[in-house]
């Protein structure tokens, strides 16, 4: 989600700093009012289809997956639409992540965003209706499983399965996992045999976001990290692959949604890989690794983690969507080093937008507390999104072989729009590439 460096740990800490003394944590409520105007929200999809989501959790160590699926759900009259940021242990992960202390952090946090939920309806059925193709979305760095729900409940609405998979390569601001309890957890407990389940024998543990040492190489670290990302982007869609063949599934997270109405439901043949910025590169690992992906969507990419070796080895389309503030000469080159005379490989940039145009964070704040942040650039972030999302379906539809109506939006994916640039706004030497 965030910047290779980070974006709002300066502002954040200076907001800790001076909310540190009681007469100013009086004034705390006024410093965040920009955040309680009552029009911010993350916006509803546009698509014919209502959304549904559900968490799943296959194998209950590091070694499994865990992501967020969206999907075509059928209407429910008692409609649950989950939080936003599901519980007060990822906030804590987000201090960490932006290094400020916790307690006050995490009032800041659940003032500025706890209050907000998903566009999407919690468990809800599964709405069938041929069969689906398939998206697997990679988060940035810092962010998690949930942080994307305006661009994955989109493609749901569209008749796209969405998994957003939650990384455990401590890239993720905070994640989860479980273990197994020790004979005297167990003994302690007293648990009637009668009652106990799979998940009354696990406890629930914590991983948080791994900062570089001091003096660490950077390099290393996050080349390792998008590998495993890669990983686990391909682990998702294996799980997908045996959910719809209708082989029975253990969901460790014991949701309330039925598993087994997903059987038949995807489009193996038309599966894309989506991400933002160290999700970007993560989506690049994946095409080189998983050739079932046949197309990539790379959201403000962030290159820096990628090996050289493997852009002649990437063979299929790409679609670089960038922040017109984020981008710089070097890493621009780098996603040139994919251009190909033989497969599509395509680039815009969005006018107005920064980094943060992207992740569901622009939605949820007020104008001038969201630009004081970064959360927001000048153009309207729902006309950002759009455009973001309609160029996305456009090049799905056409790398995919849909048969739907997103070729209207064709142009997009060459810049036609007053909002938009053909390729870049970065001066880059053809020397650099």
């Amino acid at each position: 989600m965030f910047s290779h460096g980070g974006f709002v740990q300066l502002v954040v800490k200076r907001t800790y700093e001076w909310a540190r003394t009681d007469q100013r944590r009086y004034t705390l409520g006024f410093f965040t009012m920009g955040n309680s105007c009552s029009h911010l929200g993350i916006p509803p999809a546009k698509g014919p289809n209502a959304v549904g989501c559900t968490d799943f959790m296959m194998d209950h160590t590091t070694q499994g997956t865990f992501f967020r699926l969206y999907y075509p759900c059928q209407e429910t009259e008692k409609a649950e639409k989950p939080d936003w940021v599901p519980c007060r242990e990822y906030f804590n992960g987000l201090a960490d992540f932006m290094k400020i202390n916790r307690t006050l952090s995490e009032r800041i946090f659940n003032h500025l965003f706890g209050s907000f939920k998903i566009p999407a309806q919690l468990d809800a059925p599964f709405k069938s209706n041929g069969k689906c193709p398939v998206v697997i979305f990679s988060h940035g760095l810092g962010a998690f499983r949930t942080l994307y729900s305006a661009i994955c409940a989109e493609m749901a609405s569209r008749g796209f399965i969405v998994a957003s998979v939650e990384h455990r390569d401590q890239s993720a601001s905070a994640t989860y996992y479980f273990r197994e309890k020790s004979e005297s957890e167990r003994a302690n407990e007293n648990l009637p045999k009668t009652s106990a389940s799979a998940q009354d024998n696990l406890v629930k543990e914590w991983m948080y976001y791994r900062a570089l040492r001091h003096g660490e190489s950077e390099f290393p670290l996050r080349n390792k990290q998008v590998k495993q990302r890669a990983d686990e982007c391909i682990l998702a869609l294996d799980k997908l692959t045996e959910i719809n063949s209708g082989r029975p599934v253990q969901n460790v997270l014991q949701t309330k949604f039925d598993w087994t109405t997903l059987e038949n439901s995807m489009d193996l043949c038309r599966i894309a890989a989506m991400g933002h910025s160290f999700g970007g590169a993560t989506v690049i690992e994946a095409l080189c690794k998983e050739v079932k992906f046949k197309c990539g969507i790379a959201l403000d990419a962030w290159m820096f983690p990628l090996d050289d070796e493997i852009f002649p080895r990437v063979k299929q389309p790409i679609f670089f969507i960038n922040s017109e503030k984020f981008q710089w000469a070097g890493n621009i080159s780098r996603m040139k080093k994919l251009d190909s005379a033989v497969i599509q490989r395509k680039m815009i940039t969005i006018r107005g937008t920064v980094h943060q145009s992207f992740p569901d964070f622009t939605f949820l704040t007020g104008n001038w507390i969201g630009k004081l942040m970064k959360l927001k650039g000048e153009i309207d972030p729902e006309i950002a999104i759009d455009l973001s999302n309609k160029a996305t379906l456009a090049f799905l539809q056409r790398h995919l072989g849909l048969e739907k109506d997103f070729n209207q939006w064709d142009p997009l994916i060459d810049g036609q729009d007053e909002n938009l640039i053909q390729g870049t706004n970065v001066t880059v030497l053809q020397s650099a590439i």
